[in-house]
């Protein structure tokens, strides 16, 4: 089975930064401690905007992802920023072998 690689990308309303990035923080350290088949799990600010964060992620498959996505440290981030963000936008790609 192929990797699997999301860019996952957080719009973050004004005046909920902290929280937000505080969760992210939390989301990040808990997948790389309990997620089976991560890679790469790496969390970034843009430069040009404050209140956007994106993950590049990389799962050995689409498997252990979605097993990601029934985790309760998963859930608990997705309950937690519930209406404090604007936006995500979520990028799932598959590497081609050229």
């Amino acid at each position: 089975m192929k990797n699997i690689v999301i860019v996952a990308t957080i719009k973050v309303k004004k005046g909920f930064k902290d929280e937000v990035y505080n969760e992210l923080l939390k989301l990040h350290k808990a997948t790389h401690e309990f997620d089976e088949g991560c890679i790469q799990y790496d969390l970034h600010k843009d430069v040009s905007d404050e209140d956007s964060f994106t993950f590049v992620e990389t799962w050995e498959n689409q498997e252990l992802l979605s097993l990601h996505e029934t985790k309760e440290h998963f859930k608990n981030f997705v309950s937690k920023i519930e209406n404090k963000i604007d936006g995500l936008t979520i990028n799932k790609l598959e590497k081609l072998e050229i």
